[in-house]
């Protein structure tokens, strides 16, 4: 609506917040009207939608901003000169708190765009000017849009290559039955002219790192809360889903395990939960960009367990949106199937909305174009150095208090020493779990050291 004030009297009654977004741009006045430019140009190639607003400063407040018919005209053509390829922007003239601003509004899909000649992309709420390298990853990602990674056909590999063994167990899994090789992997949509499509190899091949090297996850303990001590370092191979299952048990050896008892029975209770970073890592070779040369990373520091995956967030998504709103899209449309067909994920996306019931300090975060990593904040460290390294230890002692208690729930009057001789540790050791069950108010004494006996205490 050019030259025309937009009707907004409802409007007037509500009181606007603004803040600057990864799809919105404040700027005070149309003296900014260079850096606004700017700002829409990354805005358009991180999302394909930007928001300008005039009159308004970057930290919300509304100034109002001078209008007229050349106010609009300027800006309109300081887009159509400066811009490539062509936007066709929405121009409006809006009243906020009686104060005159200008909203400008663009959609575009025809990335990468240009601005004076340069190429930006929105980082939160800065605009920063992508280099070679991530301008040709941004036209990559365009087309790769075009023809999914998970679809494309894997020249190399053969029915030969695909393990029978693994392709039964999933559609065991699946509630469907198994009947020749070729049969079965038509049936999942997983050949094309009958060759192996990638998602077939990445799942059900014996060796999928001969075909596809970036079948492969890195896992990582650090020392400190940086990586300049490194304690353990491995990488695996295999299935995507043997990977899935190495990454679990990896981290579950590597954080602090606590417990509680179930009558008298022990219930591992790691510091993080595990359905949480279970769904974390599910989700990163799931959706991870596969045409990346890089693995799924699992790095655990001192205070925090980080999921790196190659690729950002995929179609438009923010992750303000992953936050607040149960909505998913999907980089790999066929694998994600699979997952889905195996019980894995679920349909509509809620994996981030339970992973944030389950751990709401969860972080997520994108850096630069090539990288989406999920944060853990680690509970209960320990300050010594026994906290860092000494998990196994943590483990050990637990299973010598869930002995003690089985062995006093069978005689009630045994001894220290008989303790000591049935788990093969010291006395000394059995009175520390001792003391540390009584702690915790499931063992009590009953009567004197001499003549006494000792007594589970059940707890609901």
């Amino acid at each position: 609506m050019n030259g025309q004030f937009t009707n907004l009297d409802n409007l007037r009654k509500i009181m606007m917040i603004f803040c600057e977004t990864e799809t919105v741009e404040l700027k005070r006045s149309t003296s900014e009207l260079k850096e606004g430019v700017i700002a829409l140009v990354a805005m358009l190639n991180k999302h394909q939608q930007a928001e300008l607003w005039f009159g308004v400063r970057n930290d919300g407040t509304v100034v109002g901003q001078q209008v007229a018919e050349k106010t609009v005209r300027d800006i309109s053509k300081a887009i159509a000169d400066h811009v490539e390829p062509k936007i066709y922007p929405v121009i409006e003239q809006v009243a906020v708190d009686s104060k005159q601003c200008i909203k400008v509004h663009v959609e575009g899909k025809e990335y990468p765009y240009y601005a004076y000649g340069r190429a930006y992309i929105r980082v939160g709420d800065e605009d920063r000017q992508l280099s070679a390298k991530e301008l040709e990853n941004l036209i990559l990602g365009k087309n790769r849009d075009r023809l999914r990674w998970d679809t494309e056909v894997c020249d190399k590999a053969t029915i030969d290559d695909i393990g029978a063994g693994k392709l039964k167990s999933f559609l065991k899994l699946c509630g469907l039955k198994f009947d020749t090789l070729p049969n079965s992997l038509e049936k999942l949509n997983l050949v094309k002219d009958g060759k192996l499509l990638n998602a077939a190899v990445l799942c059900f091949a014996r060796k999928p790192e001969k075909f596809l090297p970036n079948a492969r996850l890195r896992c990582a303990v650090f020392g400190t809360a940086d990586t300049t001590v490194t304690l353990d370092m491995k990488d695996f191979y295999g299935d995507v889903f043997a990977l899935i299952s190495k990454a679990e048990e990896y981290i579950l050896e590597h954080i602090n395990i606590g417990m509680r008892l179930e009558g008298l029975l022990r219930v591992d209770v790691p510091e993080i939960d595990r359905e949480a970073f279970r769904e974390a890592i599910i989700n990163a070779f799931c959706h991870r960009d596969y045409r990346e040369y890089d693995s799924v990373n699992i790095a655990i520091f001192k205070d925090r367990v980080e999921i790196k995956s190659p690729g950002l967030l995929y179609g438009g998504l923010t992750i303000d949106s992953i936050r607040k709103k149960m909505v998913s899209a999907r980089r790999n449309e066929l694998l994600a199937e699979l997952f889905q067909r195996s019980h894995r994920i679920e349909k509509w996306g809620r994996g981030i909305k339970m992973i944030l019931e389950r751990e709401p300090a969860t972080e997520f975060e994108e850096v630069g174009t090539v990288q989406f990593i999920v944060t853990f904040k680690r509970k209960n460290l320990e300050s010594s150095a026994e906290g860092l390294l000494g998990t196994a230890t943590q483990k050990s002692s637990q299973k010598s208090s869930q002995k003690i208690l089985e062995l006093i729930a069978e005689n009630s009057h045994i001894t220290i020493k008989e303790l000591s001789n049935a788990l093969n540790i010291t006395d000394r050791a059995v009175k520390k779990n001792i003391d540390g069950l009584k702690k915790q108010g499931v063992l009590r004494r009953v009567g004197p050291d001499k003549g006494g006996y000792w007594e589970v205490v059940l707890k609901s």
